[in-house]
């Protein structure tokens, strides 16, 4: 009894290990064979939502030079664009870091400040292709500009880096000097929840 008991046990296991590995090799197959083109699926999907959102018209803002922003634009509003020449990237700005805002575009957090006030400014987006996958490629002294409905701001990258999703000390919000920190998810290929994040840093050029 024991012994037959002792069969049904192994086999019952060998069952379970042999479905596991057809399983893993089932989408190993998947992602070998397949994989370039769901992603290009999943970047089309990105393109067609982002292209729609760009027809949107940049929300006015009052702007006084001698006092900055009067007027700021609402929650989850378009208000800029961002243009990065050297990775051939073009992508509305809206104002928020909801998801909603990052189907969309690039996001702005609402806790730091807006072009041409003088402080520090935080963006991100995805790392997907059409958005900023290929920040790898990016290089100090390359440009950076954003188009609002009150002024063009150029800005020039000074660093880069990796850091943790809680390095809140590497996006420090401050008044004194016009700093643009964009960042995105990292590693750039990564698909899904990661927690490192690479941060581009630019400052104001005058």
């Amino acid at each position: 009894m024991l012994n037959k008991l002792t069969r049904i046990l192994k086999t019952t296991i060998l069952s379970v290990i042999v479905a596991f590995l057809l399983v893993v090799i089932f989408f190993l197959g998947v992602k070998i064979f397949f994989g370039q083109q769901i992603e290009e699926v999943i970047t089309l999907a990105g393109y067609i939502t982002i292209e729609k959102n760009n027809k949107d018209k940049n929300q006015e803002i009052t702007f006084d030079p001698d006092v900055g922003l009067v007027k700021y634009p609402e929650y989850e509003s378009k208000y800029a664009n961002i243009e990065i020449e050297k990775i051939n990237i073009k992508l509305p700005v809206y104002y928020g870091d909801t998801m909603e805002v990052l189907k969309k575009g690039v996001g702005h957090s609402s806790g730091s400040y807006f072009p041409g006030e003088g402080g520090s400014i935080v963006y991100m987006g995805h790392n997907s292709k059409n958005v900023f996958r290929n920040f790898s490629k990016l290089k100090i002294g390359d440009k950076i500009k954003i188009d609002t409905s009150y002024g063009k701001f150029t800005y020039k990258i000074y660093d880069m880096k990796v850091i943790s999703e809680t390095d809140f000390d590497e996006l420090p919000i401050q008044k004194d000097k016009e700093i643009l920190m964009v960042y995105t998810c990292y590693p750039f290929k990564n698909i899904g929840y990661t927690t490192k994040r690479y941060v581009v840093y630019a400052e104001l050029e005058k």
